[in-house]
């Protein structure tokens, strides 16, 4: 259920060079909150007062280049997304933080629990593949179709001038149709994404995230026995809206390789954006999670 009055507060730090927006609520230990793509701070609406009230310091980003944050013509590349993250937990005073990412932000999440161990507490990600199994699900045809955007986003220019059209109506109409609890956004929430994506610069960053990528090769692994040195020790939580038209199922199995002390929670009757199509039962698991 969408919270209808804002509880928290917006603030802008200087991290790793660039001003980051975040709104914030609640005192305790720091939980950083990586929203995805098209997504902004917003789409933790549903966990920030409710992580809030359970005695944390709750903080959401617009990551690089989204909404009201800083959009620098590069920066894409995911070490630099690390610096970023870093830099916000720093410069909050905090040497460690409990993260939590959806999407691209799960994806930066996964890669920092395996860089900044030191600096990560516990790891919750939200329909977001474990870069391994990425790698693994995309030598098969089923995920290799699913991922066609990515290849798309490749092209210059022409991916960021359809999406923009007719304020960004195309990304409300992508929300929606790959949700499969559609109430979770009426006109007035889509039209918020619509309103962040559409600021100056804010699409072409966001589709940079995938460019820069695929120009890196990965996510900035390199040498041999990287992913021997990637494993993650840390307590890490995985909730998996099982119907995500872009990220297959496959994608949960086998983590435990990677990722020894691993739980995994399915919601067989959501999409892709789980944290706001069935908020209750995402934040029931979470705070389950970190009280155990």
């Amino acid at each position: 259920m969408l919270s209808t009055q804002e509880t928290w507060q917006h603030r802008e730090i200087l991290a790793n060079g660039i001003r980051m927006h975040y709104v914030t609520q609640g005192e305790g230990p720091l939980v950083v909150l990586l929203h995805g793509f098209p997504e902004f701070w917003f789409c933790w609406h549903n966990q920030i007062g409710f992580l809030a009230d359970l005695g944390y310091t709750v903080v959401a980003p617009d990551l690089r280049g989204y909404n009201d944050t800083d959009k620098p013509p590069t920066g894409y590349d995911v070490p630099t997304l690390l610096k970023d993250v870093e830099g916000l937990i720093r410069g909050l005073g905090y040497d460690r933080a409990i993260i939590v990412g959806h999407d691209w932000g799960g994806a930066i999440a996964w890669v920092f629990a395996m860089r900044c161990p030191q600096m990560t507490e516990r790891l919750v990600i939200l329909n977001a593949p474990h870069p391994w199994a990425l790698q693994r699900e995309l030598r098969t045809l089923q995920q290799l179709r699913k991922s066609w955007y990515v290849f798309f986003f490749q092209i210059p220019w022409l991916p960021e001038k359809l999406l923009s059209y007719n304020h960004a109506a195309p990304v409300a109409r992508l929300i929606y149709s790959s949700a499969v609890q559609k109430s979770a956004f009426p006109p007035y929430v889509l039209h918020r994404y619509q309103d962040a994506i559409s600021k100056p610069g804010a699409m072409t960053a966001a589709i940079n995230y995938y460019r820069a990528t695929a120009r890196r090769g990965g996510y900035g692994f390199r040498g041999t026995g990287a992913r021997s040195k990637a494993t993650i020790d840390v307590p890490t939580l995985l909730i998996w809206g099982e119907q995500d038209v872009a990220l297959g199922t496959g994608l949960t199995r086998g983590l435990e390789q990677w990722v020894p002390n691993l739980q995994i929670r399915r919601i067989p009757d959501s999409g892709h954006w789980v944290q706001e199509e069935k908020p209750d039962e995402v934040n029931a698991f979470i705070a389950e999670f970190l009280h155990s």
